[in-house]
């Protein structure tokens, strides 16, 4: 299962944000995860549940924001999702596209934290 190694990393990540802006334990971490991007958002969960325990996100909440994969067809001037498993010819003029949109995303977008005692 990759996503406790994705989940570890964010981890990471986010705490060394919280270190780097001065604050606290961090009580929410939203990332953007997009469609074609492989992570399954449940195991994504799971995992950080995992990665969390013993660090300064040991109490944070994880949002997955999920990004549907879109690609831009050229002859028609238009954007379309692509699906699962993904598709790459446009709906209307049944050309294929080679312009992949959104779909691979893989960020962490947000990291609130409790402030630090004084």
């Amino acid at each position: 299962m990759h996503e406790l190694s994705i989940a570890t990393a964010i981890v990471e990540q986010a705490g060394e944000i919280a270190r780097a802006d001065g604050t606290g334990d961090v009580s929410l971490v939203t990332v953007r995860v997009g469609e074609l991007a492989g992570v399954v958002p449940d195991a994504l969960h799971f995992a950080f549940e995992v990665a969390r325990d013993g660090t300064p996100l040991a109490a944070a909440e994880l949002v997955v924001e999920q990004v549907t994969a879109r690609a831009w067809c050229e002859g028609c001037a238009r954007e379309f999702p692509v699906g699962m498993p993904p598709f790459f010819w446009c709906p209307d003029c049944d050309r294929p596209s080679q312009d992949l949109r959104s779909g691979r995303e893989l960020e962490i977008t947000g990291v609130e934290a409790v402030p630090a005692p004084r």
